[in-house]
C-alpha cells in the first residue's frame, strides 16, 4: 500500500517546440527531476504568492548588475513584483554606474590579468570594466554626498533613495534599480555599506558620513510584521541574512513573528560548509526565520540563468499585470 502511494507520480519527459515561452518551458519541467523541477517550482510559488497579500523581499548579492541582470530587476520593480530590496553595495554601485551612461563589457576569463592591470581594466570573471570610469564615478558620488547630505545619521534606505534620485537626474533615459526604486517608493537597504565602492567613494570627501545601520534593522523588522512575506534570494551573503533576521529581531522584541511564509532562493553554495549563503530553508525554520508551514524551494543554479527565466515565466503567467499599488 505504501509502495503504491510513493509511486503515484511518474516523471513526464519534457517536450520542446518552436516558440515555447519561458512559462511553457517551466510547465514542462514540472514533471521532470533535479534542478529543472525546482526551477519550475520557483515560478509556481512566486506566481501564486503574488495573488496573496504579501510583502515581497528581494535579496541581491553576487555581481548581478555587471552580469546583465539590471533590467530584469527594474522590470520586476515596475510590475510591483518586488516591495523591498536588500542588496550588496557593489550591485548598487554598478547599477548607478550603468544608469548614468557607463558600461560593463564582454570579456573572457582567460584574460591576461597583468595586461588588464596595465590597461586599468577591472575583471569580474568574464566581464570587464573601465577603472578610470570607476574613479570618476567615485569622485562624482563623493562630491554629490558633500553637497547633498546633512550632518546627521542616515539609514541606508534614506541615503539610497537620495542616490537613486541623483541617478535618475543624471540618467539620459536609462532606468536603473536605484532610480526606479526611488521613483516607485520601494525601500532599498544595504547592510554592508562599507564593503563596496560606494563606501570607498565616500572616503574621498573630507568629512565623516554616519549611517544608522541599527535603524535599518529596526525598520526592516517592523516592516516584516505588516503582512506575510515572500522572500527571494539571489545568492546568499549579507542580504540573505539581513532579511532572514527580521523575524529573529521580532522574536527578541516579542512582536508577531511566524516566519516568512513563502521562500525562494537561487544559490550555488552547498549547505554542508555551514555558511549562511548555502544554508537550507529547513535549517532556517529552527531559528524561526521561515514559517513551519512555508512553501519554499531552493534552486541550485547560477542566478544569471535562473532569475531571468523564472521572472519571465511569472510575468507571462500574470499576463503582464502589475500588482495593485499601495
Amino acid at each position: 500500500m505504501k509502495k503504491g502511494k510513493l509511486l503515484s507520480y511518474p516523471t513526464r519527459p519534457i517536450e520542446v517546440s518552436p516558440g515555447m515561452s519561458c512559462s511553457d518551458l517551466l510547465t514542462g519541467l514540472e514533471g521532470c527531476s533535479f534542478q529543472g523541477r525546482r526551477l519550475a517550482q520557483a515560478a509556481e510559488i512566486w506566481t501564486r504568492a503574488l495573488d496573496d497579500d504579501v510583502t515581497v523581499w528581494f535579496g541581491l548579492s553576487g555581481a548581478m548588475v555587471p552580469a546583465g541582470m539590471r533590467k530584469v530587476i527594474v522590470s520586476l520593480l515596475e510590475h510591483k513584483y518586488i516591495d523591498v530590496i536588500v542588496s550588496t553595495g557593489a550591485n548598487l554601485y554598478h547599477d548607478f554606474h550603468e544608469t548614468v551612461g557607463n558600461y560593463h563589457y564582454l570579456g573572457t576569463h582567460h584574460a591576461d590579468d597583468h595586461e588588464l592591470r596595465e590597461e586599468r581594466i577591472d575583471r569580474i570573471y568574464d566581464t570587464y570594466a573601465d577603472e578610470d570610469e570607476f574613479m570618476a564615478l567615485d569622485r562624482c558620488i563623493s562630491k554629490w554626498a558633500l553637497k547633498t547630505l546633512e550632518d546627521r545619521f542616515y539609514t541606508t534606505r534614506e541615503f539610497l533613495e537620495l542616490l537613486g534620485r541623483e541617478a535618475a537626474e543624471r540618467s539620459k533615459g536609462e532606468k536603473g534599480i536605484l532610480s526606479t526604486a526611488a521613483e516607485l517608493g520601494v525601500p532599498v537597504y544595504c547592510p554592508a555599506f562599507g564593503d563596496s565602492s560606494i563606501g570607498i567613494a565616500l572616503t574621498e570627501a573630507d568629512r565623516d558620513f554616519q549611517f544608522d545601520i541599527i535603524g535599518d534593522v529596526e525598520e526592516t523588522a517592523r516592516l516584516a510584521t505588516e503582512k506575510e512575506n515572500l522572500v527571494i534570494y539571489v545568492g546568499g551573503g549579507t542580504p540573505k541574512n539581513f532579511i532572514q533576521q527580521t523575524e529573529v529581531t521580532n522574536i527578541v522584541h516579542n512582536r508577531k513573528a511566524t516566519g516568512h511564509r513563502y521562500a525562494i532562493q537561487f544559490v550555488v553554495d552547498a549547505p554542508h560548509w555551514g555558511g549562511l549563503s548555502g544554508c537550507t530553508f529547513e535549517e532556517a525554520v529552527s531559528w524561526g526565520k521561515i514559517s513551519l508551514e512555508a512553501e519554499s524551494v531552493t534552486v541550485v543554479c547560477d542566478a544569471t540563468i535562473a532569475l531571468p527565466i523564472v521572472a519571465a515565466a511569472v510575468m507571462t503567467r500574470r499576463e503582464g499585470r502589475k500588482r495593485p499599488g499601495e
